[in-house]
């Protein structure tokens, strides 16, 4: 009896695996999630397409054609981790260029534009990062020439600046930080100079929200947890590889009178092919004005499948 009973687990655990590497992994979505959070005196409305951690391989036609499929938004932002491998900036690149905004194309990279990703034990995961005994030797990767090929592309780069700029007559006092996760971010550029801007910050890890909230930026995008990729009914994510609490892994958040939003990203490394109860996606966020009586209000996310 014991016996059958663990073959049944095993049995299960394989399908789970199978079903998370052979489908799952694939399903690309798009979610649409409103957000009422625009100042009165800016447009009515602003779409902004969100993608991250999209960890595109030499041959990645289904996530390709899943890209070129997107809406159009007014704003588009890659919130880092566009490469799988070095090999795959052109292809990258390529995949990317049909989702560009109407009015602003923007990007910051991930340690996985930086470095070139390698095998890695599941267990360290599970592992502090202060507790870890040796650092991990990394290999550089092509970072300068996917920054070259964006920017040729229409894309701007938001490592690690601060900006003023309009957008469709909403005036935008606009931050990019690099991967905290890393250690890139440079948090002296973070300090607002025009406060009566409508905040914007772009982020690879959510781990900067905290500062990013405090120096009053309303509206946060950021990505590199992946939503956890392994979710379990009543459990959740079982890992972040963040240190904001897990119910921060993934979807819009509020912090204060601020909205972060991670990203579940659209894609894997090529070493842990799968997810679980955790599909990729790509995300419209559609602002639209604050209530005249209150404060922001979020409505209730609406995904669609790809065809």
């Amino acid at each position: 009896m014991l016996l059958r009973i663990l073959l049944a687990i095993a049995g299960i655990a394989v399908a789970c695996v199978a079903y998370g590497v052979v489908v799952e992994r694939r399903a690309f979505r798009l979610v649409r999630r409103g957000l009422a959070i625009l100042p009165a005196d800016g447009p009515e409305a602003l779409t902004v397409l969100h993608l991250s951690d999209l960890h595109v391989v030499r041959s990645d036609r289904r996530k390709t054609a899943f890209l070129a499929s997107l809406p159009a938004a007014d704003v588009t932002i890659v919130t880092g981790d566009f490469l799988a491998e070095p090999e795959a900036v052109e292809a990258a690149v390529a995949a990317v260029r049909p989702t560009r905004g109407r009015l602003a194309s923007w990007f910051v990279l991930g340690s996985n534009d930086y470095y070139v990703p390698r095998p890695r034990n599941p267990i360290r995961y599970f592992i502090p990062h202060h507790r870890r005994r040796s650092p991990r030797r990394v290999q550089r990767g092509r970072a300068d020439e996917m920054r070259t090929l964006l920017n040729a592309d229409g894309w701007r780069d938001l490592t690690n600046l601060r900006d003023e700029l309009e957008l469709d007559g909403l005036s935008v006092e606009l931050l990019g930080l690099d991967d905290a996760h890393i250690g890139r971010q440079d948090l002296r550029v973070a300090p607002r100079e025009a406060p009566s801007a409508f905040g914007i910050a772009v982020t690879h890890s959510p781990d900067s929200a905290p500062e990013i909230v405090a120096c009053g930026y309303r509206f946060i995008v950021a990505g590199h947890t992946h939503g956890g990729q392994v979710r379990l009914p009543l459990i959740g994510a079982l890992v972040t590889n963040s240190h904001l609490p897990r119910r921060l892994v993934s979807g819009l958040i509020r912090l204060g009178d601020s909205f972060l939003h991670v990203s579940p990203g659209l894609g894997t490394s090529k070493y842990a092919p799968f997810r679980f109860l955790c599909p990729p996606e790509a995300t419209l966020l559609e602002l639209g004005r604050a209530p005249a009586d209150g404060g922001p209000a979020r409505s209730n996310a609406q995904p669609q499948k790809a065809q």
